[in-house]
């Protein structure tokens, strides 16, 4: 079950195979050069960061993971997370916070907490993603007006407060290219999706300011030179007391690269009919956050639009991958110099394209369409996430789907006495009004789940019987699970009946239930002749407690 996906494709991998994968790869590694940078910059740390992650954290993903063709490397959901760590904690807080969320990942990993990820709430992915989306749009503002002003404030409504005091000193060279940038990112794959539209307009725009001495700010004028070299691995020291701090946020950077490594893997594996193993995806992912820490780079995960690019180009292996991670290592080595004549409303028009790719806000519009409780999970996520921090959005999105869930399964969970009112449906061939029910045996009947969240349903119908029965009949054919708090009703209800001189029997139980007893020791406390599989042998077992108990 861990092992990665390679090893697996290697057993049966084609020369044909390896030629798509090379082209593939070095397409994507194209492709990943301006949007390494980008994040990077927008992130708060240097470009050459945002390299170093698309070359380690992309090359263990593919070497480890669970995906044949998903590509790792920086992406713009960790944008808010790791602004905000860089800015409270430096960058040697967010190394030490990407070390720490690569070992939470692998823990999830061999707890094969994969596929229980890929249950989080979809309005809160939608909440939380569209929130994201609007963060990077908003933090893009200064580089694309090209303004003459500090840092950015990490406040939102601060933010564009600052950004409308400066709105005077905008640079028209740089809003031309940003509008440009966006335009010819736009257009350019209605023309050809072979060559990302991204590329050609950082092409164009690094050319047109370097030809004609355009004074805009560029990376090299803010940020120096890019190193021609990977560095070498290291840890920065850190007070203890400061880890402790970096817990959440590393927990934070867990979750979400979990989540969105395992939504890319999912979009993937519908293209080519595959079926990627979630658990070792996580630990490859783990093991690429805990590297690239090493070498100084910034969290990384799967990255949907790069994968769908290999996908399109006939990726097929984690080969592609690799290739992909090696050809950005060749592109730092020898044209690492060429990058910082790029313009920084450039890449903030690729960024704005990318925000606005990720805000899906016809996703956010259906799911306002829908019920109220996802509706109100979705709101309260995004307003958190941009208005708060995306920790607590997550945390509390998280809580409030959770509440919402529960009250959903209590509305559906039901107890009623069927006896005397004959409530079940007649149409049902084990209907309790085809039966003749015994004088002093009382049938009470619970559907949906017994769990917490509706076991005081049960304790409040049983108040309601005006006269103690000889025999109380339980019939759970309709309930499908039971929690603790469901086995203690339980308990509790065999213990008053037992003090009212009554007696219990247990109808139509499930055989998960069945085993739930059984662990609980209630089975051995009810009797295990009171616990009966159908209503037939639950009436039949009444009448002979009556006839012996006279």
């Amino acid at each position: 079950m861990f092992v990665p996906k390679l090893f697996v494709t290697l057993k049966t991998y084609t020369r044909e195979q390896f030629y798509k994968d090379l082209i593939s790869g070095i397409v994507v590694g194209i492709v990943a050069l301006p949007l390494c940078i980008a994040f990077a910059i927008a992130s708060g740390v240097s470009p050459e960061k945002g390299l170093v992650t698309g070359v380690i954290g992309g090359f263990f993903i593919s070497f480890l993971g669970g995906s044949r063709v998903q590509i790792g490397g920086p992406t713009g959901a960790f944008i808010v997370i790791v602004y905000g760590i860089v800015q409270q904690y430096g960058v040697n807080g967010l190394i030490y916070a990407t070390f720490l969320a690569g070992i939470i990942l692998i823990i999830m990993g061999f707890a094969r907490l994969g596929s229980v990820i890929k249950f989080i709430p979809h309005p809160l992915i939608v909440g939380f993603t569209s929130g994201i989306a609007l963060i990077i749009f908003s933090s893009q503002m200064k580089d694309l007006f090209g303004l003459e002003m500090g840092s950015v404030p990490s406040d939102f409504m601060a933010k564009w407060k600052e950004y409308f005091l400066k709105m005077d000193t905008a640079n028209r060279s740089s809003v031309i290219i940003a509008v440009s940038t966006i335009l010819i990112s736009i257009v350019f794959p209605k023309i050809t999706r072979k060559v990302p539209g991204s590329l050609v307009a950082i092409l164009l725009a690094t050319a047109a300011v370097y030809l004609f001495k355009i004074d805009v700010p560029t990376i090299g004028s803010r940020f120096g030179q890019i190193p021609s070299a990977l560095p070498m691995p290291s840890f920065p020291e850190i007070d203890l007391s400061v880890i402790q701090k970096l817990i959440q946020p590393a927990f934070a950077i867990a979750l979400l690269g979990g989540i969105e490594s395992l939504l890319s893997a999912v979009v993937a594996d519908g293209m080519i009919g595959g079926n990627h193993k979630s658990n070792i995806e996580l630990v490859g992912q783990g093991v690429a956050n805990i590297f690239s820490a090493a070498f100084g780079g910034i969290p990384a995960t799967g990255a949907i639009a790069r994968t769908a690019t290999n996908v399109k180009n006939g990726g097929r292996t984690p080969v592609a991958g690799i290739v992909h991670a090696l050809t950005l290592l060749l592109i730092m080595l020898f044209a690492g110099s060429l990058a910082t004549l790029i313009p920084l409303s450039c890449l903030a028009g690729i960024l704005v394209v990318v925000a606005y790719n990720m805000s899906e806000w016809r996703s956010f519009l259906a799911v306002l369409r829908t019920s109220r409780s996802d509706a109100s999970v979705l709101v309260v996520t995004f307003f958190l996430t941009v208005f708060v921090d995306l920790t607590v959005a997550i945390e509390i999105g998280m809580v409030l789907a959770a509440f919402l869930f529960m009250r959903r399964m209590t509305q559906i969970a039901d107890v009623h006495s069927i006896t005397n009112e004959l409530a079940d449906d007649p149409d049902d061939p084990k209907a309790i009004s085809r039966y003749k029910v015994p004088a002093g045996v009382e049938v009470f009947e619970v559907t949906g789940p017994m769990f917490f969240g509706a076991a005081y349903k049960f304790k409040e119908a049983l108040k309601l019987m005006s006269k103690p029965p000889k025999v109380l009949i339980i019939r759970m054919r309709a309930v499908p699970v039971i929690d603790s708090t469901g086995l203690h009703t339980l308990e509790e209800v065999f213990l008053q009946a037992k003090h009212r001189d009554m007696r219990l029997i247990l109808s139509g139980v499930q055989p998960g239930i069945y085993k739930e007893l059984e662990k609980s020791h209630l089975l051995e406390l009810v009797g295990k002749e009171n616990v009966l599989p159908d209503i037939d042998a639950a009436l039949a077992r009444a009448a002979n407690i009556l006839v012996r108990e006279g």
